[in-house]
């Protein structure tokens, strides 16, 4: 059985859902490519919570009609079993329900740009970071995600000082919030000549791509410079001067540069240019928002700022720990993980998150 309050706000989710079809059915709906985005999203959102909600309501029904069947002695042994196969089901999907209201982010649904830097280790840390770029590229790819490469700053033994990636599909932050943080790798380094195992960083972020109504972009305050792509090594990639720098208040404390080259298309990169601009402004804001409602600095890492430790690659032991979680379940094969099987760690810090969230629903009501 559902929860009074929990009824009360199927309905209302069941009445949107309802709204938003028709909406989505609007002519002019449809000729404005931003809202059919928006309502698109929210339509998938709500499709599997009205699905769940109808079938309780169908099942209501039913016992409804099972109890009156009750008083007939032919049919009240079918009618008890009736009863009890839709109270299990009902039960079911109220837990279902619960899991899919709980609060979510906002951001979810978004497009991301990924950020690889290296960081401690010198070379070997630029090799890890392109490690983890393919690492990345594999899990996205068997799951239908686009990454492209936006901008990438090659280190001499062929790895990556950063590297700027767009990743595109649905539900693509948060598929990859969790991966945001400092991701340690401990391993013999291919220029290590005494076998000694070496500790290198490598710094992750994971932005939702902001769209033009999330932040105030004044064009004024930005610099666009124009220059011929460069690639590993040096040499052009294109025969253009496409590449795009986008400067947000050059020479100021809060000086932003942003760099896109990844296309033919001088017109295309400065437009990537300013959408990465937008997110990395939103990003700001954010980050000042959480700090001021921050009241200590373990507030800061717990909520999981970006100079957190969140994984350690242990290349010997073959074993990647992922430090938000706990016991045995903290661990996963190195060499599966590295060729894309990601889906096991994110699955497990997934349920952390709503085992977390279920347990502060919970503390409230009590």
């Amino acid at each position: 059985m559902l929860r009074p309050s929990l009824s009360a706000r199927l309905s209302e989710l069941a009445h949107e859902y309802d709204l938003t079809l028709r909406q989505l059915a609007d002519p002019q709906v449809l000729a404005d490519s931003s809202q059919l985005i928006k309502l698109t999203r929210r339509q998938r959102e709500l499709e599997p919570i009205t699905s769940l909600y109808a079938e309780d309501l169908a099942l209501e029904r039913s016992e409804a009609q099972a109890r009156e069947l009750l008083a007939d002695p032919e049919m009240r042994e079918l009618a008890e079993a009736e009863l009890r196969e839709s109270r299990a089901r009902r039960s079911a999907v109220a837990d279902e329900l619960e899991v899919l209201l709980l609060p979510t982010d906002p951001d979810d649904a978004k497009d991301v740009i990924l950020e690889i830097r290296a960081g401690a280790g010198g070379d070997e840390a630029g090799l890890f970071a392109a490690d983890l770029l393919r690492l990345y590229e594999r899990y996205l790819s068997e799951r239908g995600f686009k990454l492209s490469i936006l901008d990438e700053s090659t280190s001499s033994l062929g790895g990556f000082s950063k590297v700027m990636a767009e990743v595109s599909g649905s539900y693509a932050y948060r598929t990859l919030k969790f991966e945001r943080g400092v991701h340690r790798v401990q391993r013999i380094p291919t220029t290590e000549t005494q076998g000694r195992i070496h500790t290198s960083t490598v710094t992750v972020a994971v932005l939702p791509v902001a769209e033009p109504s999330d932040v105030q972009l004044d064009l004024s305050d930005v610099r666009i410079d124009v220059y011929r792509s460069q690639g590993a090594g040096g040499q052009s990639v294109n025969t253009t001067d496409s590449a795009v720098r986008a400067v947000y208040k050059g020479g100021t404390p809060d000086e932003i540069m942003v760099v896109c080259q990844e296309t033919r298309s001088q017109i295309k990169n400065r437009e990537k240019a300013l959408d990465v601009l937008r997110t990395r402004l939103a990003e700001r804001e954010r980050e000042t928002f959480e700090a001021s409602r921050s009241e200590s600095r373990a507030a800061q890492v717990g909520s999981g700022d970006r100079s957190e430790k969140v994984r350690t690659y242990n290349y010997p032991q073959n074993r990647v720990t992922d430090h938000r979680l706990s016991g045995e379940d903290k661990n996963f094969a190195l060499d599966s993980v590295m060729n894309g099987s990601l889906g096991g760690v994110l699955d497990a810090l997934t349920r952390l998150e709503r085992e977390a969230l279920l347990a502060s629903m919970t503390d409230g009501a009590a």
